[in-house]
């Protein structure tokens, strides 16, 4: 069965439109429709389970920390250092950081150790 030029010529602007029309959903798909693909994907659950662990363990660093002997004394000493970074290197070397099973401090942990022990932490330390 052959297909008349007739047929062909009809069809042609169908098959254009049909190739733009997914060109533009897959534009307008990754673009605002939120899709990505499987290596973002991976990135962005990576980075989130990263962020859930951080926000798991704070606490315990935090606890460590208060139930220290001088507590409050590293307390003073670790804001008398002006930096972020020098202050979650010094939750790293008191070893409030190092969670449990590890062998090295989790830099993670210690930013945001510090951070919530120069915040409201501080104020219950100090009461």
């Amino acid at each position: 069965m052959e297909i008349s030029r007739e047929t062909k010529a009809a069809v042609r602007p169908a098959l254009w439109g049909a190739v733009a029309g997914a060109i533009a959903l897959a534009i307008v798909g990754f673009s605002w429709g939120g899709w990505v693909t499987g290596g973002a994907a991976e990135t962005l659950a990576r980075n989130s389970a990263a962020t859930a662990v951080v926000a798991a363990l704070t606490p315990i660093c935090v606890e460590k920390f208060q139930q220290a002997a001088d507590a409050s004394e590293n307390l003073v000493a670790m804001k008398k250092t002006t930096y972020a970074w020098d202050q979650s290197k010094f939750v790293e070397k008191g070893g409030w950081a190092t969670m449990p099973g590890s062998t090295e401090p989790n830099s993670a942990v210690a930013k945001a150790c510090a951070e919530s022990l120069g915040s409201k932490k501080a104020v219950e330390l100090r009461g």
